[in-house]
């Protein structure tokens, strides 16, 4: 884990960028965009963008008006940190393919969070003893009131679970997406009913488990179409279609877009 500002860092360059940590970003001052999957973010000051691991991205910046911090952290450092498995998951701003993964703050609490981050990178500069006490406290709250704002901004529930189902399913897929296409398959992976675990997904994400695949499915396709050079019939063999044609269906009837018309239009 670590806390950067724009002179440690350097995202002028227009490269894509696919990296192995989560990052949310600060932006007290910043004009340009951010392509990230299928997504065209417009950026202004008081953005904070939130970057899951392995999310392709590319920073078009302007560079003389920029000013950010950075928090960056990995998925198993943060999972022990706080002795929770499935903790990124319950954070409703990462893995998530149905909203923005970006908040508008005010300069009240665009101040108050780098502030959070400038206690956090003296702890990490100064360590004592009970500096990772202190961490703890610090980074959990917070991930926790970033989750409560982007949960009230896009008006999703943000009760606690019952249950851990929901989030199980979120991380199943991201690790058998490419080989798992059915509800029925994670739920057996997860040793509950089909409809135990829809139950689940509709309390938690207020949608069904079939829709969460869908989604996730589908942006497996786009991210493929987009940053790879595989023709459609290797992404249909990749992801298990029967023929590409189930595939370029599929497409069509979650987007209303054929592939060739999708591929033109993010160009």
């Amino acid at each position: 884990m670590n806390v950067l500002n724009e002179k440690e860092t350097d995202y002028t360059h227009q490269d894509t960028y696919h990296k192995d940590f989560f990052e949310i970003l600060f932006f007290k001052k910043a004009k340009g965009r951010l392509i990230m999957g299928q997504e065209i973010l417009s950026l202004s000051d008081n953005s904070i963008i939130f970057i899951s691991a392995f999310q392709k991205h590319t920073w078009e910046l302007d560079p003389e008006h920029l000013e950010f911090t950075t928090l960056i952290f990995q998925e198993d450092f943060l999972h022990d940190f706080f002795s929770d498995k499935l903790f990124t998951y319950k954070l409703l701003y990462f893995y998530q393919l149905s909203y923005v993964p970006q908040i508008i703050a005010d300069d009240t609490h665009m101040s108050k969070f780098c502030g959070l981050l400038a206690e956090i990178k003296l702890e990490l500069i100064e360590s004592q003893a009970d500096s990772a006490h202190i961490i703890r406290s610090l980074l959990y709250y917070l991930l926790q009131t970033l989750n409560r704002k982007y949960a009230r901004l896009n008006k999703l529930p943000n009760q606690k679970a019952e249950n851990n189902f929901a989030y199980q399913f979120k991380e199943l897929m991201e690790q058998f997406i490419r080989e798992k296409q059915r509800v029925n398959e994670y739920a057996t992976l997860m040793g509950i009913s089909r409809i135990t675990l829809n139950q689940a997904v509709k309390a938690q994400f207020n949608t069904t488990a079939t829709h969460l695949l869908r989604q996730r499915l589908l942006f497996e396709i786009q991210d493929l179409l987009i940053h790879s050079d595989h023709s459609v019939n290797q992404i249909a063999f990749d992801l298990n279609f029967s023929e590409p044609n189930h595939l370029m269906r599929f497409f069509k009837t979650q987007t209303g877009k054929t592939i060739g018309a999708f591929i033109q239009e993010f160009k």
